[in-house]
């Protein structure tokens, strides 16, 4: 059964995951999740984090302007199918806020971190060509001053932190209007530097008298698309919830050592989504002059795993190394072919 077949005859959705606290108790909230069945029924997908930081495959980096300038998105697409994968998730900002797209209020803030080619909205179409969704990594940039200089401009250290998060409430916002249906999900990271009360705590600014407003950024990024996923990663395979107001759980992995149970995690009651590195845990390739390893698991472990997390409408996301011209490492999307064709037959 080719791709389209597979995700168009998967079983209708389940009964409806029911949002829990840490304690277990039900929460009646007021807040309506978004449908999660298209993303119940694909199989696996391709996560990456092309970033500022990515490094090419040999010879000095180009500046970030000039690298989104020559992504080579057919390339990219055209890897992404053979690799046989159901979507997306690409990196608009991770420790750099550097966005490969133009964005005013960006510019407003700081400006010369964006950029007239909008790679993400060139992917979103060339995705949609082939029926792949895409969706959207997302990180605010503020920990522990990786990017000290957006850190001050964007209001992180500001004694009052309300302009802070108006600005990322606005920056998300504006994405989700210019976007629309392109963005099919959001993932949102290190909620932990913005918020102290989960089992991570990465904030290094002054929070007292501040909580942020969660649920005002959940509806913020559905803008222009109420159907559009939200989560929030609280860690690797951490189940806390910042906010109840999100649609599935975010299901940072460093193994295949925890597959799901049941369409919905047991702890909180949100779609279950999976994200691993598939080569060596770096996330982004970064080194200077240096191949992008071979991938970690034998291709039976893999099957296994994702035909485990298939079983229970579960999508098993795998973070593939990519070079600066947007070219994928070839073992790795070869390894993912392979699995393409063991869940076929």
């Amino acid at each position: 059964m080719d791709r389209r077949g597979f995700i168009g005859s998967a079983a209708a959705a389940a009964a409806a995951c029911v949002v829990r606290r840490l304690d277990g108790g039900e929460v009646d909230s007021p807040y309506v999740r978004a449908n999660t069945d298209w993303l119940a029924r694909c199989r696996f997908g391709i996560g990456l984090h092309w970033t500022a930081q990515t490094a090419p495959r040999n010879g000095a980096p180009r500046p970030f302007q000039r690298a989104v300038d020559s992504f080579n998105v057919k390339r990219l697409v055209e890897q992404m199918a053979h690799a046989g994968a159901d979507y997306l998730l690409f990196t608009a900002a991770h420790a750099l806020q550097m966005l490969p797209a133009p964005h005013p209020v960006i510019d407003k803030i700081l400006p010369g971190r964006t950029c007239e080619r909008d790679l993400i909205a060139e992917l979103a179409d060339a995705l949609a060509a082939r029926d792949m969704p895409l969706l959207i990594y997302y990180n605010h940039s503020c920990n522990s001053s990786q990017d000290a200089a957006w850190e001050r401009a964007v209001g992180y250290h500001a004694p009052h932190k309300e302009p802070f998060a108006e600005n990322l409430l606005e920056i998300i916002s504006w994405m989700g209007d210019r976007y629309r249906d392109r963005i099919r999900a959001w993932w949102f990271d290190s909620p932990y530097s913005l918020d102290s009360r989960g089992p991570h705590n990465s904030v290094t600014t002054d929070m007292t008298g501040f909580q942020f407003p969660w649920e005002r950024f959940t509806s913020a990024a559905k803008t222009g698309d109420p159907a559009r996923l939200v989560t929030y990663n609280a860690g690797v395979n951490e189940t806390f919830l910042y906010t109840t107001h999100q649609d599935y759980w975010a299901g940072e992995l460093v193994d295949l050592q925890h597959p799901p149970t049941a369409r919905c995690h047991a702890a909180n009651g949100l779609q279950w989504f999976g994200w691993t590195c598939l080569e060596d845990r770096a996330w982004v390739h970064h080194r200077l002059d240096t191949q992008i390893p071979e991938p970690l698991y034998p291709d039976d472990e893999i099957a296994a795993f994702v035909r485990t997390c298939n079983r229970h409408q579960a999508p098993m996301t795998f973070n593939v190394g990519i070079y600066q011209d947007g070219t994928l490492a070839e073992p790795s999307v070869e390894q993912l072919h392979r699995l393409d064709q063991a869940l076929r037959r």
